[in-house]
Parts: C-alpha cells; sequence; structure tokens
C-alpha cells in the first residue's frame, strides 16, 4: 500500500507537485496491474517504473497548447518514457487518474485531521479533569441559570470532540474510494480486475458503481464532515469570546508576551485567535452549498464540478486542519480566573439558588404557586438593586422562616448538589 501520503503538513498533499504525483502512483498502480494480468510485457513495465517521471512546468507548457491537464500530464509521461509509454492509461478515462488521485489526497488529509482532532481530545479531557469541581454559573439566553462547573462545560466540548472524531473515522471509509473503469464507468474497455489490484494497491476500495466520475455525495460528505468539525470549534470559541468579555472575565486567551491589544487603547486584551476561528468556521460552511450543488452532474459526467473542487477541497481541508490546531492551543493556554466564577455566581446574593429554595418550600408543605411567587418576588427585588440581596430577603420573609429552618435555608445555596451527579457524565466519558 502506497503511504507517500501520509505528510508532517496538510498544506504539502495539497501542491501541485503532490496532484501530479497522486496521478502518477494511479497510472503506475493500474500498469502493475495490467503486468499481473499479463497485459504488459515485463521490459516495458521496467521502463515505466525507471522513467516515468513529471515536470510540472512542461505539463502547463503543454497543457497552454492542448487544454487538457491529463493529456499535458501523459504527455510529459511519455516524454521522459519512450515507446514503453504507449502501456501507460490503456482502457483508462481522465477521471479513472483524476477521481481515484483525488481519492488518496482526500485519504491523506482525513488521516491528518484525525490526528489533530485527537489532540484536541486529550487536552480538552486533562482540562476537564483539571476543572471538574471549579464552580460557575450556567446560562441560558446568556441569562444566569444555575451553577455547573467549568469542567463540566469542557465535558460537553469533549462529547462534541468525540462525535466529530467518530465522523472523520467514517469519513476516511467514504472517500477512500477509486475507479478504473473507463469511459463512462462500464469496463468496456478495460478489466473490473485491473481495478481491483490497482484500488487495492492504493489503500482504496473499488467504487459501488461510478459512471465516468465518483459520484460526488462522497464529496459532499467530505465538504459537509469539515463544516460540522469547524461549527464546533466555532461553538468553543463563541464561549470562549463570551467569557472573556471584560464584564464576564471569567476565562481568557492566553496573551503573550510583547503581545499589543490596540493601536490606540493599550490595556486591551483581545480574544483574537477565537475570533479567527469563527471567521474562518464560517468559510468553511460557505462551501458546503458548492459541494451539495456538484452532486448533480449532467447524465454520466461533466465538470461543472471540477473548477470548484479544486479551490473548496484544499481550501477546507487546509483551513479545518489549522483551526484544530488553533483551538487546541487556545484551549490549552486558557486563563481561568475563579475568583470571577465565584463572584459572578453570587452576584445579587445569589438569586441563581432561586430553584433549590423553591423545591425546598414544596417539600415542605407549601403549595408550589405560593411558593414560586414568594421565591420570583424575592429575587426580582435583589436583581432589580444594584446591591440586591437575595438570601437576606429570604430570611427577612416570615412566610419563607416559617416554613424553612435557617439551616434549611443555607443548604439552598450550596453548589454540593449541582456537582452530585457529575461523575455520572466522566465515566460515560472516560475523563
Amino acid at each position: 500500500m502506497i503511504d507517500r501520503y501520509t505528510l508532517p503538513e496538510m498544506g504539502k498533499i495539497w501542491t501541485e507537485h503532490a496532484k501530479f504525483q497522486s496521478w502518477l502512483d494511479v497510472e503506475l498502480a493500474a500498469c502493475e496491474a495490467n503486468l499481473k494480468l499479463g497485459k504488459i510485457p515485463e521490459n516495458a513495465m521496467k521502463d515505466i517504473r525507471e522513467k516515468a517521471e513529471f515536470s510540472p512546468k512542461r505539463i502547463l507548457e503543454i497543457e497552454s497548447e492542448v487544454r487538457h491537464d491529463v493529456i499535458a500530464f501523459l504527455t510529459n509521461l511519455n516524454e521522459n518514457i519512450g515507446d514503453s509509454g504507449r502501456f501507460i492509461h490503456v482502457g483508462m478515462t481522465s477521471s479513472d487518474v483524476l477521481d481515484t488521485g483525488l481519492a488518496l489526497q482526500l485519504k491523506a488529509s482525513v488521516k491528518l485531521l484525525i490526528e489533530e482532532i485527537k489532540k484536541l481530545q486529550q487536552i480538552i479531557r486533562d482540562k476537564a479533569r483539571e476543572h471538574k469541581t471549579t464552580v460557575m454559573i450556567g446560562r441560558s439566553h446568556a441569562i444566569h441559570g444555575e451553577p455547573i462547573t467549568f469542567g463540566f462545560k469542557l465535558a460537553g466540548w469533549l462529547a462534541e470532540t468525540n462525535r466529530n472524531k467518530k465522523r472523520l473515522d467514517l469519513l476516511e471509509k467514504e472517500i477512500s474510494v477509486g475507479q478504473i473503469s473507463g469511459a463512462m464507468g462500464t469496463y468496456a474497455n478495460t478489466d473490473p480486475e485491473i481495478e481491483r489490484i490497482t484500488c487495492a494497491s492504493l489503500g482504496l476500495t473499488p467504487d459501488t458503481a461510478s459512471t465516468q466520475v465518483i459520484s460526488r455525495d462522497r464529496h459532499a460528505t467530505y465538504v459537509q464532515t469539515l463544516a460540522l468539525v469547524g461549527s464546533s470549534l466555532d461553538r468553543f470559541a463563541t464561549e470562549i469570546r463570551n467569557l472573556q468579555r471584560t464584564d464576564v472575565l471569567e476565562v481568557e486567551e492566553g496573551f503573550a508576551k510583547g503581545q499589543k491589544g490596540s493601536s490606540a487603547m493599550p490595556h486591551k486584551r483581545n480574544p483574537i485567535r477565537s475570533e479567527r476561528i469563527s471567521g474562518l468556521a464560517r468559510v468553511l460552511r460557505s462551501y458546503v452549498v458548492a459541494a451539495l450543488e456538484n452532486v448533480s452532474l449532467w447524465h454520466e459526467r461533466d465538470i461543472s464540478h471540477s473548477s470548484t473542487e479544486r479551490m473548496m477541497l484544499p481550501d477546507i481541508s487546509i483551513t479545518l486542519h489549522f483551526m484544530l490546531r488553533e483551538m487546541s492551543d487556545v484551549i490549552q493556554g486558557l486563563g481561568i480566573y475563579k475568583k470571577n466564577m465565584t463572584k459572578n455566581m453570587n452576584i445579587y446574593g445569589g438569586v441563581v439558588f432561586s430553584q433549590r429554595v423553591l423545591l425546598a418550600l414544596v417539600e415542605n408543605g407549601m403549595q408550589r404557586e405560593e411558593a414560586y411567587k414568594l421565591v420570583q418576588k424575592h429575587a426580582h427585588e435583589a436583581w432589580n438593586k444594584e446591591s440586591g440581596d437575595f438570601q437576606a430577603n429570604l430570611k427577612s420573609d416570615k412566610s419563607i422562616t416559617s416554613v424553612l429552618s435557617s439551616e434549611q435555608l443555607n443548604n439552598c445555596f450550596s453548589t454540593t448538589i449541582h456537582q452530585a451527579n457529575l461523575e455520572v457524565i466522566w465515566n460515560r466519558l472516560e475523563i
């Protein structure tokens, strides 16, 4: 199996040279398959192995005349190989080379993405473990809800990242598909066994029923999956941005020595990396429409998909790879401000514990509607005052203290119950 595509950097997979190399690997693998079936003489195969080289510059020169990239590529190969070059590309059509070569690039890209998402998983897992009991306020509608822990928030990120890892694993199988089926995909001028042997040597599976191209629903799945992973990163980044707001400041991106936040305001420390991730996620999502449009090709094939894919597939692969690395660095270097978390949670005398008070009153005999009105009244009075104190309001109301003892009321303002069942989630996620 060819593994030259397991490269250290995503960008190298998508260079012009790497594209032509993938084409050459497909052509060589098909020739080896033909050799096995006795369709190519050994001496000719020896020539092909030794002399099959290409020059991207020369290919572009030829293409400027013939206006066909695969023909230009084959012409350049034959310039180097000589007479034995006549055994190359026999019974094949251009898309056999293009789509199978592209599958090698896509497979290699997914492998790199999986490597990065595994690193992100571990960083989130470690951070969740570290902050399992770091209490903060949970929010809905951007309004204070009830206490959670920062580790709990990260556990949700980990669960989503785990799902995205599974999506990428499935995607690798989905796009690791090649074809050597000839014009229209009918195998009229090539033996299906050539396709089987060729794909096996390249680490691919023959497409179930290709036409003259591999159907673009596979490529649409690739783009949609990468965009979905990017949207998860956008969610994490948006949360970090909100928690870094000056009036919240519960977490903060790492701020490097010598870094500047504003050309005009020296005090600024902006969440620029999280904002970058959010912005790039929009680019990924913008490709989804084009990828879906590419599914609907005319008859057995047209090339309306080709121009968009030349831009879209390298760009979305490289961009998500960068975003995964960026998010790993951001989460690894987060500043966590526990004092601000505690302060924000207890604003207005702990109004966020209103449900615990409500339930305690009901458990001790008060009708729910009556209890709700009482608790809501005191919560809103505290909320609407600059230095309101919900707990003090409750303690001054005889209709409440006649039902709840001082100890029972104080217990309502403990976060113990909000952490009591975290182990259930931790066990599910193996944190």
